[in-house]
């Protein structure tokens, strides 16, 4: 069984710090669902003001639509809980916060307002650069608090590896 601990956090987003400092890059995270948690695992670390340029905790579909140019017929066609949403998502974090990366979550992460299409522990992530964005839905298993924090995880996973991918090699 993965172990989504605090320590577990912190190890990842030391060894997400230790990439993007190598790299000279900057990150921000647009999170719905996680509530800002993945930008608080961010500025836990000493020195974060060095590659995290900073998130928005994007709850409404006003402030997706406002800050992170999410289109309102995407909204409307797909709702906020879908990969069509988390694309435009980080992909407006990247273009309004002047990043080299970005992270987008969104879910439902309970105990109410899931539906038979998309129940409880769906979440959406897209991570993007300034030339791709990849994504993926997840169906995860708990109460708010886990699902949340699986959420995290599965953030700062996402990251460490599109870091190590060689499209980041000098």
């Amino acid at each position: 069984m993965q172990d989504y601990s605090d320590a577990t956090l912190y190890q990842l987003t030391q060894q997400l710090a230790q990439s993007l400092q190598s790299k000279g890059l900057r990150l921000v995270t647009a999170e719905s669902c996680t509530g800002g948690w993945l930008a608080k695992c961010c500025t836990d670390l000493a020195g974060s003001s060095g590659w995290f340029e900073g998130g928005i905790v994007s709850y409404s579909n006003q402030i997706k639509q406002q800050y992170l140019d999410v289109q309102p017929s995407t909204l409307e066609k797909y709702g906020a809980v879908s990969e069509q949403t988390v694309i435009e998502m980080a992909s407006g974090a990247i273009q309004n916060f002047d990043a080299d990366i970005s992270v987008a979550i969104s879910g439902i992460a309970g105990p109410d307002g899931g539906s038979v299409e998309k129940p409880v522990g769906t979440v959406c992530f897209a991570w993007a650069d300034k030339q791709s964005v990849f994504c993926n839905t997840f169906h995860l298993r708990g109460n708010r608090e886990f699902i949340r924090r699986q959420a995290v995880f599965i953030a700062l996973d996402g990251l460490v590896k599109k870091l190590a991918s060689t499209e980041y090699y000098a």
